[in-house]
Parts: structure tokens; sequence; C-alpha cells
């Protein structure tokens, strides 16, 4: 049976361990007001195709809300501070997780705006012809102040050489990009160790594959 934009999103077991008890990660950046946080985009080098944005980090609470924790990781970067409960009520959440990246983007334009996201759906056999559009969504919305949700499931190395499981599915946060989005920061909620990472572009389209991701 193929896997669908509306395949159901849990943790895996090593995720479930890594969320265990609710343990909130370290911010990734210092706290501040949503007016100061506003104001404190970084920005590096606009000539060198880079940018990142300024994240408000939590870990997910327990091994289901990561599509919720996403998405408020994601909206942390225009100085929002949402409850993740709260969130995870309006998609739908439950402990067989967030059904889809449907359910995340109407929450995201609820507090952004309207029609400001959009979902955009990978298929398995169009991997390779969606890399480029996956890029440019990234650079436009981060550009714009906004992150990327994205809907990944299986195994996925990063620029560092770690790997990164969820084979029962997952939500991540894309929150900056650098040689003019060939390479992209993520922000995870499943382990506050491993709050961010980077990845090769290509890598998180096959990591999405099958599923889909939420941009403006």
């Amino acid at each position: 049976m193929p896997t669908t934009l509306l395949r159901k999103t849990v943790l895996t077991a090593a995720g479930i361990a890594a969320t265990a008890g609710g343990i909130a990660g370290p911010a990734i950046a210092a706290q501040a007001t949503p007016a100061e946080r506003a104001a404190q985009v970084v920005t590096t080098d606009r000539k060198h195709g880079e940018r990142e944005l300024d994240v408000r980090y939590e870990a997910q609470p327990n091994f289901y809300f990561c599509g919720p924790a996403a998405a408020r990781n994601a909206l942390s970067v225009q100085g929002k501070n949402i409850d993740v409960h709260a969130m995870a009520e309006e998609m739908g959440t439950t402990e067989a997780g967030t059904n889809s990246i449907n359910d995340i983007t109407p929450v995201l334009n609820k507090e952004t705006g309207k029609d400001v996201y959009k979902s955009t759906e990978i298929p398995v056999d169009k991997v390779g012809d969606k890399v480029e559009k996956l890029r440019a969504d990234v650079v436009r919305t981060v550009d714009d102040g906004r992150a990327v949700v994205a809907n990944i499931a299986g195994t996925a190395t990063d620029t560092d050489g770690n790997t990164h499981a969820f084979e029962g599915g997952h939500y991540i946060s894309v929150v900056g990009y650098r040689d003019g989005g060939k390479v992209v920061t993520i922000a995870d909620s499943a382990n506050p160790d491993q709050a961010s990472y980077r990845m090769d572009v290509d890598e998180l389209a096959r990591w999405i594959a099958s599923r889909g991701y939420s941009s403006s």
C-alpha cells in the first residue's frame, strides 16, 4: 500500500526514549520579548546565500507531539510563544501522532495570516524533480522571516555525518539555509541534545518523500 501525505505519523522507540519525561531543551537563542525577538533575526552575509532565523527552541513533551512542537518552534522565529498543547488540540493530534502536513498548515496560517502557508507533497517517484522547488521554498520562506515545517520519515544523515532515524515518521522545522539553500538548518524537537543540525537539501527532500512540507 503506497504511503501518502495523509499517513499517520508517530515516533520510533528511539524517539520515545529521547522525549520521555517531557524534558524541555535549552533555547537555541537567548530568551527575549516578542518585540525584541523580531529585531534579533540572525542574518549572515546574504551575498553568500546564507540566513538563519532566531529560534526559541523547546523539545516536545511526549513521543507523539512532534507535529505541534515543530509548528511551535517554527512560529517562535516570529516572536510567537504558543502553548504546544493548544496547538495539538487544534491539529487533532493523538497518541497516533498528527495525521499529515495538511493538519499543520491551517494552524500556521491561523497564527501568521490567511493563506500565508501552503502544503506541498513530495511523491516518492518525484524526489529528484522536487529538490529545486524545496530549495526555493526554504529560501523564500526564511527570507520572509518564517520557518518551514516538514513531515519526514525514515533515516537521513546530516552534514556532520550523524544519522537521524524516524521510521514511523516525524515533524521538523527548517529555520535557515546556506550556499543559496543547498544546505538547510533544522530545529528538531525530538532530542534536545540534537536540537539543531544542518542537512543537504537533496537529503531533506528524500527524507520528506511520500509526505510533505508547509512553506510560505
